[in-house]
């Protein structure tokens, strides 16, 4: 009896943990360089990575390469919030004048698979809301700020700025507090506003560790709905791109400290390629879908160009050469089990809303680290052109060969 009773009472213990809601606050600090996160004070942000992690990352795409993209805020927004560069997602600037919708971002993502869930943006920015996150797939916000002139004057200082955050995250924590939304966007400004006034400067790293303050209330909010409501919080923090090595103040092109970010997180442990690897800024919206298990559909899947940085990693580091009407794969394994398949299509119709027809052209032990892939069949262009995805039951990757 005694063991039936000690059975019932794990057995409950596991069912209770179960029933417990995962929920995801993503934030992003603007603009700050991972030598400057490193070497600021942060002491909130230090409890967070206590229990969690930190890692450094980069923005950028692949430097020289067709998915080179420009560190640029709202381009950096984008790639986190669709998983992909912008050779798929069209926002090369702060314009936004025409992004690329086909390519789904993680509220479009969440809200198809759970649309009773709520989602938020608390933003400076209306734009984030309105043009990146698409406000159809978010239920609450508070945003727009920067319009307000009324209630926060612009002065030369910016200092108004600061006074928007501040505003921002205090709507971020009434709203985590109140509401509890499953999936939120937290944006701060201020940081990259010092940035270009000041550089490297004493009031760069004082707009850091005001930052800091503001997270830490917002990881009390965090905790507080942890304690009171069967949740379990994951929190990210980012930024969007780095600064200049030369004064600190401007930012946009590819140099290692603009492409040098970093991440903060409350998840422990990070899988091997987070740990063996630079994660990049387009991870984090496969790793949000993976810890709030939504499933990424197979078309969507073929396109992200990130890689979770949670749960099982099969492959990573994917490089491909075109030689003489074959293609030359290779990856780094990071399971020794299991296949790897490659798939081949010779079109990019997923671009303007259409479908690819990829070819199954090869299936090899993923600890093979590379295949030859014969694709004469497939295309007799002059100047040929082939999307290839790897799959694995735990991971899909893919890349373009042009």
């Amino acid at each position: 009896m005694k063991h039936i009773l000690i059975f019932l009472l794990l057995a409950g213990t596991v069912s209770a943990q179960s029933k417990r809601e995962k929920k995801v606050v993503f934030v992003i600090a603007d603009g700050i360089p991972a030598d400057v996160i490193e070497k600021v004070a942060t002491p909130n942000i230090d409890k967070i990575i206590a229990q969690g992690t930190y890692t450094r990352m980069h923005v950028g795409g692949g430097k020289n390469t067709y998915s080179e993209t420009p560190t640029i805020s709202a381009v950096g927004y984008n790639s986190l919030l669709t998983g992909t560069w912008v050779n798929k997602h069209n926002v090369p600037d702060n314009d936004i004048r025409e992004p690329n919708y086909h390519y789904h971002n993680i509220f479009r993502l969440f809200k198809e698979a759970y649309p009773k869930k709520q989602t938020a943006v608390y933003s400076s920015w209306e734009d984030n809301r309105t043009k990146l996150a698409l406000a159809e797939y978010v239920d609450l916000h508070a945003d727009g700020y920067e319009l307000d002139t009324a209630n926060f004057h612009h002065d030369k200082q910016r200092d108004f700025m600061h006074n928007i955050d501040e505003k921002v995250i205090s709507e971020a924590v009434a709203g985590i507090k109140k509401s509890g939304p499953s999936l939120s966007w937290v944006y701060l400004e201020y940081t990259d506003d010092m940035g270009h006034m000041h550089g490297d400067s004493p009031e760069f790293y004082r707009a850091v560790s005001l930052m800091d303050a503001q997270m830490g209330k917002l990881w009390e909010a965090i905790q507080y709905r942890q304690q009171h409501f069967a949740e379990d919080w994951m929190i990210v923090i980012t930024t969007d791109h780095g600064r200049d090595e030369k004064k600190g103040r401007d930012h946009g092109g590819q140099s290692a400290r603009e492409r040098g970010t970093w991440m903060v997180t409350s998840y422990k442990p990070l899988n091997s390629y987070a740990k063996y690897y630079e994660p990049g800024i387009v991870d984090i919206m496969p790793t949000i879908a993976r810890y709030l298990n939504v499933n990424i559909p197979d078309s969507v899947a073929r396109e992200v160009d990130g890689t979770p940085l949670i749960g099982k990693v099969a492959i990573a580091q994917v490089a491909a050469d075109l030689i003489q009407g074959n293609i030359d794969v290779k990856w780094k394994a990071l399971e020794d089990a299991g296949n790897v398949k490659i798939y081949v299509t010779t079109t990019n119709n997923y671009k303007t809303g259409g479908k690819d027809e990829y070819k199954l052209l090869k299936e090899v032990p993923v600890k093979q680290e590379h295949a030859l892939v014969d694709v004469k069949a497939l295309n007799e262009a002059k100047d040929p052109f082939y999307k290839i995805v790897l799959e694995t039951p735990a991971n899909t990757v893919n890349l373009w060969v042009k």
